[in-house]
């Protein structure tokens, strides 16, 4: 079986299931062989459910009786009772009718998963089942324990992957026996295999090195080529126009820090040179990234062309709109917003005035590039870190401006610079290091639930005094597997135990566009005083007015994604804070946390969590604003990011062009499409 077969092919594997597949991402062969697990299961010895401690990250198996048939709790819940000796709990499955079919009152089975005691009652969720000959089998191996979906359960997936590794064709290795001794690397066979259904801890260690060296080797070499054809690009767009930049700067009512004029020169001088810019603004958050945007777009539009600022979300878009539109247009600038929840008849009206160039900015989401949307001469794109281009993406833009445009990325992902030249390895880098003066540190705390009720006191005072504040939950609604908060619920008991004139919504991300950007609005115009959200606001609006973020159960974020949050409250010159809420204890937690207490911005974060987490941890909790690798992880495997960098610099060097037989593989992986969207920051 080759790497593009489907994966009818496989035995066990129809037209139904292969549609259950593809909603994860499984069409072919190849596809399934890189479906790596999450995590392992050693499968212990059963204990007796009475000896169990509730402790939600522990798993175990026990061997029990079922003593009822299921019971129905609706049309998404079902449950079956359990005895062990005296003991009893209940098996709760959710979407999930057919898993009790084969399961037979009286009988002895092993459950292996996490029981939590919950509403008073003892549950094990969604525990995998097995006959006592089955587990005794399994005892004393590792086990792949894979994400799941809808329709597919572990035991389908172990079975059809070694169905797959049993008739798959041997790839040939990409990778020269000479590189794989210098850095210390499992052949390519052996990994897929071992990544899969390893023999023991080593042989999982050396396999994951090798399809995590080999995902990063990749990336580097792509990001080589793209850097190589950057340099030998020429711009057609010389954009000069100093002097109304320097009265723009005049103009505005706060003086830049000396990082964002260092930054300037820097991206000024990109915009005069004689290849296209390509470079990377990076900065924390509040550092004052997007003035820099607008510097370049008036210094764009000042030299007669287009510039277009591409935001992550619309409500995010009509804010920058609203911000700039009115700072430029004395200039003679001329913005327009243009966004996918526009009607038809206002994106005809903003299609017509880019072709036309009776617009010079253009500032929208991702319906600044769809098919309509054609421009006059556009030389500038400012694009947000969450909508990095590839190569082909950048082709088709370049399409539009009829040659190769300038390029601005922003970004907060706070990524050591070490790290970052290699991942950004594309694109010049700038870093604004400096926030601007006026801004009083954001005061935080980490509690626990002994102190909840004086944080909510604070909360209110807060609020009370004419402030506004960000509740952010983990969930969106209530589930039975998890112990943690969630907006839904959390909104109703805070309306309850606030004062009745209080304005309390929430927002997620499973909600409608409209929706959402009404509840933003409202919330950035005053109308909400305490807004209860999902992470759906990490990258949101600036409210001046919102002095207050609490974050509930923050342990179970990442630090990166911790100062992401902290930074939707400090935008004004009022005094801000944040509480993360623990809902657990330990001490690994307090000391994650603490480092958001002394650390001074998010690069400080983002290297103490590097040390904290450490290059060996195998399936750590992915940082938002990582690059989405399929199996590494920029900040856990920054050790193997860093050799597969060195490797393939010391083969450009050998090989500039690839030339060489034992490379036709590598060239034969660079010169096919990279896909879209490969890249997410």
């Amino acid at each position: 079986m080759k790497a593009e077969d489907p994966v009818t092919m496989i035995r066990g594997i129809g037209p139904k299931t292969a549609k259950i597949l593809e909603k994860a991402g499984i069409i072919t062969a190849g596809d399934l062989l890189g479906y790596y697990p999450r995590t392992y299961c050693s499968y212990p010895e059963p204990v007796s459910i009475a000896d169990r401690s509730h402790d939600e990250q522990e798993e175990g198996a026990y061997l029990v009786t079922l003593t009822t048939s299921a019971a129905r709790a609706g049309a998404s819940l079902t449950v079956l009772s359990l005895r062990d000796g005296s003991a009893f709990v209940q098996a709760v499955w959710m979407h999930d009718p057919y898993i009790v079919r084969n399961l037979h009152i009286g009988s002895e089975y092993v459950f292996y998963g996490k029981i939590l005691q919950k509403r008073g009652r003892r549950c094990i969720y969604h525990p995998t089942v097995f006959t006592p000959a089955e587990y005794q089998e399994l005892r004393g191996s590792l086990q792949p324990v894979y994400p799941l979906t809808a329709g597919l359960s572990q035991k389908f997936l172990r079975k059809s992957m070694k169905q797959l590794l049993a008739g798959m064709d041997l790839q040939a290795d990409s990778l020269t026996s000479e590189v794989r001794k210098k850095y210390a690397l499992a052949e390519k066979n052996f990994a897929l295999r071992q990544i899969h259904f390893p023999e023991d801890p080593e042989s999982l260690r050396l396999a994951r090195k090798r399809l995590v060296f080999d995902e990063f080797f990749d990336f580097c070499l792509q990001m080589a080529f793209l850097r190589r054809e950057n340099e030998e690009s020429v711009s057609h767009y010389f954009i000069d126009c100093a002097a109304g930049v320097d009265d723009f700067i005049k103009s505005l009512p706060y003086q830049l820090t000396g990082a964002q004029m260092r930054v300037w020169g820097e991206i000024a001088a990109d915009l005069r040179d004689d290849r296209p810019m390509n470079r990377l603004v990076q900065g924390d958050v509040g550092s004052g990234k997007t003035i820099l945007a607008a510097l370049a777009m008036l210094d764009t539009a000042l030299s007669g062309y287009q510039s277009a600022l591409m935001a992550p979300t619309e409500v995010l878009a009509r804010q920058h709109y609203e911000k700039l539109a009115p700072m430029l247009e004395p200039f003679g600038v001329r913005c327009l917003l243009l966004t996918g929840s526009m009607t038809a008849s206002q994106k005809r009206e903003a299609y017509k005035a880019l072709e036309k160039g009776e617009a010079d900015i253009a500032i929208g989401t991702q319906a600044l590039f769809q098919k309509k949307a054609l421009y006059e001469n556009l030389a500038l794109i400012v694009t947000d870190e969450q909508h990095r281009f590839g190569v082909h993406q950048r082709e088709a833009l370049a399409m539009k401006a009829g040659d190769t445009p300038h390029m601005l990325v922003m970004s907060a992902t706070p990524i050591p610079r070490t790290l970052a030249i290699i991942v950004y390895g594309d694109l010049d880098i700038s870093v604004v290091d400096e926030i601007p003066a006026g801004r009083p540190r954001i005061k935080s705390c980490v509690i626990g639930e002994q102190k909840r009720m004086a944080a909510f006191h604070f909360l209110l005072k807060e609020v009370q005094s004419g402030h506004q504040a960000y509740v952010v939950c983990p969930m969106v609604e209530d589930s039975p597997q998890v112990d943690a908060q969630n907006v839904q619920d959390y909104t109703e008991k805070l309306r309850r135990a606030m004062p009745s004139g209080l304005r309390i919504e929430y927002i997620h991300g499973k909600m409608k566009s409209m929706e959402k950007n009404d509840i933003m609005d409202r919330f950035y115009h005053g109308q909400i005083d305490i807004l209860v959200s999902t992470t759906v606001i990490e990258v949101g609006v600036d409210c001046p007015n919102a002095t207050v973020m609490m974050i509930e159960n923050s342990e179970r974020f990442g630090l990166a994604q911790l100062h992401q949050l902290r930074g939707r409250v400090g935008r004004g010159r009022a005094q801000s804070y944040c509480i993360f809420l623990c809902g657990k204890q330990s001490e690994q937690i307090q000391q994650r946390l603490s480092v958001m207490m002394t650390a001074k911005d998010g690069f400080e974060i983002a290297r103490a969590d590097l040390a904290l987490r450490g290059p060996g941890e195998f399936f750590g909790t992915r940082q938002s604003g990582s690059l989405d690798f399929t199996i590494g992880d920029v900040f856990s495997d920054s050790e193997i990011l860093v050799q597969a960098s060195r490797a393939v610099h010391e083969l450009l060097q050998q090989d500039p062009g690839l030339g060489l037989p034992e490379h036709a593989l590598l060239r034969e992986k660079l010169t096919r499409k990279i896909p879209d969207g490969q890249i997410i920051l």
